[in-house]
């Protein structure tokens, strides 16, 4: 029996957990909600150090101290731009360790079967399976976003009769595994619950790769509750119910956001389309001008919105955009920021970019709060983002957009677009925002341009 101390403890960390979450859900309250879910986490692990006669002690201090010194290096040496994919490959570990446990528990649940219920078995199973999936998904999603790959869908003849081969067998050796718990049963689940993950991410490109991040995230989640029940843990099992229920919540927000359903961005390669076009640099005419000329613009408009996107990050230029903005609100000018949901390359993407920089929080205007504004706003300032405003989302059907919500910077008098080059965004679909008579481009690297913007504004 687990000591009342222990299981009283084990209740406080699940608190903390919902705490946490809870916390996170706010660009105030993440900083002390993160601390929180930490702290937490920590306590849950030294619990077992004090009441159980742990066996391979050297071992497993040995792992932890391995893990923690390469959680603390990656969290400092990680750039904002390759946050989406540190997400996905931590998201990935906690999953194939989940099956890994998994995999041990089994070996241990063989000689006792007949005595064991059989809804562990059952949940033993599920772990193996998922946290398989979750494994092999997550690094492909890291592979993708790290360039290590490439982002477009990989498709091949067979692979829509394979994929549902795979889960068929999927759901044949989880029900032998149930009724006969040889441990090769569950190796050999661990091995299609892999091959199951690549086929699910390989068809999935451009920006879709967020919402399967997220879809993956959810995964993990439930498999470290059915791993708490495995191995009667209550924090697993409530660390992992909420992971699993926020991260199924979130994909289908993001799957909203981009007009679509989970199914047509996991499975809509399969039948012939793309969720990413052909990538190719337009040559036709644009107008453009300089840092001089777009300064006039801003510094002499009345409202001004900002829409920032995943060039903003890359350049690491959310500081001296914030400094251009306080100029320009000390200038009397009215100035947002317009967050689309999809922006970037993971869920709160610019929220988080933004929030480094200390702009303030009430400065940040969701999409449907704000796409009203744009009819009344004098100068549009796209910085880094391209398909969170094409228009293609809402005029050409077949595009790999089409249908997603788009922020309407269309509608606005002016439009000012802060481009490296005439290369298409993630989706790799040209954007006909580029070419409206309304529309002036000023190339160049983002936080270059800016400083020199900043500087322009300054001198007006």
């Amino acid at each position: 029996m687990t000591p009342t101390w222990v299981q009283l403890t084990y209740l406080a960390c699940a608190v903390c957990f919902i705490l946490a979450l809870k916390g996170l859900s706010g660009p105030k309250t993440a900083r002390i909600g993160n601390i929180i879910g930490a702290v937490a986490a920590v306590v849950a692990v030294i619990i077992p150090f004090l009441y159980l006669d742990l066996k391979h002690v050297p071992l497993i201090l040995v792992a932890i101290a391995l893990g923690t010194a390469g959680g603390v290096l990656g969290a400092q040496r990680v750039q904002m731009t390759q946050m989406p994919q540190m997400v996905a490959l931590f998201n990935g570990v906690g999953g194939g360790a989940a099956a890994l446990v998994a995999l041990l528990e089994l070996r241990e649940l063989v000689p006792v079967q007949d005595s064991v219920n059989w809804f562990v078995i059952v949940a033993t199973a599920f772990t193996i399976a998922v946290g398989s999936i979750s494994f092999a998904g997550s690094i492909v999603t890291f592979a993708k976003l790290q360039e290590l790959m490439t982002s477009r869908p990989v498709v091949f003849p067979g692979l829509r009769y394979v994929f549902p081969i795979a889960l068929a067998s999927t759901l044949v050796l989880s029900v032998r595994l149930v009724i006969d718990s040889h441990v090769w049963l569950g190796v050999v689940l661990c091995l299609v619950g892999l091959l199951i993950g690549l086929l699910l991410v390989l068809p999935v490109g451009g920006a879709d790769v967020p919402i399967v991040i997220s879809l993956l995230n959810a995964f993990t989640g439930l498999t470290v509750a059915a791993g708490g029940y495995v191995l009667s843990n209550v924090v697993l099992l409530v660390a992992g119910t909420l992971v699993g229920a926020s991260g199924t919540f979130l994909t289908l927000l993001m799957a909203k956001a981009m007009g679509r359903s989970v199914a047509n961005i996991l499975f809509g390669a399969l039948k012939g389309g793309s969720t990413l076009g052909a990538g190719v640099a337009s040559d036709r005419p644009v107008k453009s001008a300089g840092p001089e000329d777009v300064a006039i613009l801003l510094g002499y408009a009345d409202r001004v919105i900002i829409v920032p996107g995943y060039g903003l990050a890359v350049a690491q230029a959310q500081h001296t955009l914030r400094e251009l903005v306080d100029v320009l609100i000390a200038r009397g000018t009215k100035v947002d920021y317009a967050i689309h949901p999809v922006a970037g390359r993971m869920p709160g993407h610019m929220n988080v970019l933004l929030a480094e920089a200390q702009v303030p929080y009430e400065q940040l205007i969701e999409m449907d709060h704000i796409n009203g504004e744009f009819k009344h706003t004098d100068v549009v300032l796209v910085v880094g983002a391209n398909d969170v405003v094409n228009p293609a989302a809402k005029t050409t059907p077949g595009a790999p957009i089409y249908g997603m919500p788009i922020l309407n910077a269309d509608e606005a008098q002016q439009i000012v677009f802060m481009k490296r080059s005439m290369r298409p965004g993630f989706a790799g679909i040209e954007n006909e925002l580029l070419f409206d008579p309304k529309t002036t481009l000023l190339f160049g690297d983002a936080k270059d341009s800016l400083g020199k913007l900043l500087n322009s504004v300054k001198a007006l």
